[in-house]
């Protein structure tokens, strides 16, 4: 499939009136001429990570076709955005709005197709592939097991697409969905104990208290227990698996009181304000069943995953529009929360290489189309017990959790050493991540399945 350059057209400002003015006067705050007719210049903002994505979101609908993908530098506290080489109308419009422009060859367009071309050629079980802003390119990515004719296809493929738009690269491990056994919330799935962690609790379109986890961890009509062949608490109502990766689990007790807050151990909690949209640079912390509470950083979004399909040995299961993390995972964490320091719902844990010991590739399912698909809703208050603390209070930021200079990260004193893996603390009244007496709801992903 030949990769020419695609016609640039002006973005349209004016798509709706009263609107797109409206949109031009929140980006354009400094938009003003100096009087010999000159454009001022702008600095550019200095942003949290929230405010960034925001921004982010405006410029690419203002922008159109010629923005080509942004991230944040944390160091900087500025969002970098990127321009298509030529439109110059569009990178000044970028500057006045605060963001740091970097002009680029490849057009959004360019390299989504660059993607269509790896789904239609090159879907081989192993492989992953997203468009990474700081390099304007598509990063395609292979496991240890992309060997041999199939590593030749691969190669071949990208090599047709051109050195300019496309990049490859191998990864230690293999990706697959995180699943094994384990001590935490249990479900008959799949022909035996499946275990998960569970994400985030919600609220049903019709108003039943729920949770999100992950939709490799069980169908529709699937029973989940809180202890290994315990009584049922919860029931998968929706669940959607290869495609897209979350499953809406509903409490058996409609009494249920599901809080939206994240239990990261030791009796603290984070609150969980809202769900957002991932940025690529943003410091991320992911809870799960086995390692706990870790972090890093965001590193690419839209991503398409071929994971080895768990039904047919030759088979594939074909995963996109995933977020792409540097946060360690390991079996039984599938499902588990991913979330920012200013308690953001960002993603679900889906898969990837690796482990905590030596590091990998994760990926999320985001949290804003679990919710549109299934209708759901996220909590607006913290449960009884939570106080109100969020990821990074006492060090947390950088690094993996047990960086710090006492060890202590957004869920307190997680170590990053292994101790904060399956021996840590239950969530829940009963230590249990059902909560007490197995009626309570789980918060966050404090313990849950080995997915």
């Amino acid at each position: 499939m030949s990769h020419k350059r695609i016609p640039k057209r002006k973005a349209a400002i004016a798509a709706g009136g009263v609107v797109a003015l409206g949109a031009a006067a929140i980006l354009l705050p400094n938009a003003n001429a100096s009087q010999d007719g000159a454009t001022e210049k702008v600095t550019p903002r200095t942003l949290k990570a929230k405010d960034a994505s925001h921004l982010s979101a405006q410029l690419a609908r203002t922008l159109g076709d010629s923005y080509a993908g942004a991230y944040y530098d944390g160091d900087r506290q500025r969002l970098v955005v990127n321009v298509v080489r030529g439109d110059t109308a569009m990178a000044d419009r970028a500057r006045k709005a605060g963001a740091v422009v970097r002009q680029v060859d490849n057009s959004t367009a360019e390299l989504k197709s660059v993607a269509r071309t790896l789904r239609s050629k090159a879907a081989i079980p192993g492989t992953a592939w997203t468009v990474d802003p700081r390099t304007n390119k598509v990063v395609v990515t292979a496991d240890s097991t992309v060997t041999g004719a199939k590593w030749n296809k691969l190669e071949s493929t990208v090599e047709s697409i051109g050195s300019g738009m496309a990049t490859l690269k191998k990864t230690a491990g293999t990706f697959k969905t995180f699943a094994s056994g384990g001590d935490a919330i249990f479900s008959r799935a799949q022909g035996g104990n499946v275990r998960c962690s569970l994400g985030f609790n919600v609220t049903a379109a019709d108003g039943s208290p729920a949770f999100l986890t992950a939709g490799h961890c069980g169908g529709p009509g699937t029973q989940w227990s809180d202890a290994p062949n315990g009584r049922p608490i919860a029931t998968v109502e929706q669940s959607t698996f290869p495609g897209s990766d979350f499953a809406l689990v509903k409490y058996d007790d409609p009494n249920t009181q599901a809080p939206s807050d994240v239990n990261v151990g030791n009796g603290q909690t984070v609150r969980i304000n809202q769900a957002a949209e991932a940025t690529v640079g943003t410091t991320v912390f992911r809870m799960g069943s086995t390692t706990g509470l870790r972090s890093g950083q965001v590193t690419g979004l839209d991503v398409t995953v071929n994971f080895q399909s768990d039904t047919s040995p030759t088979g594939v299961d074909t995963v996109t529009g995933l977020i792409q993390t540097t946060v360690c995972a390991e079996p039984g964490d599938s499902g588990g929360s991913l979330f920012t320091q200013d308690g953001n719902a960002l993603g679900l844990t889906s898969g990837g290489s690796g482990d905590c010991t030596q590091g990998g590739v994760t990926f999320f399912q985001p949290v804003t189309t679990a919710l549109e698909e299934t209708g759901a809703t996220l909590g607006a208050a913290a449960g009884d017990g939570a106080d109100g603390r969020q990821a990074g209070d006492d060090g947390a930021g950088g690094g993996q959790a047990g960086d710090g200079a006492d060890g202590r990260q957004a869920g307190g004193d997680q170590a990053g050493d292994g101790e904060a893996g399956a021996g840590g603390q239950q969530s829940g009244d009963d230590q249990q991540a059902g909560g007490g007496h197995h009626s309570g709801a789980a918060r966050g992903s404090g313990r849950g399945w080995n997915h």
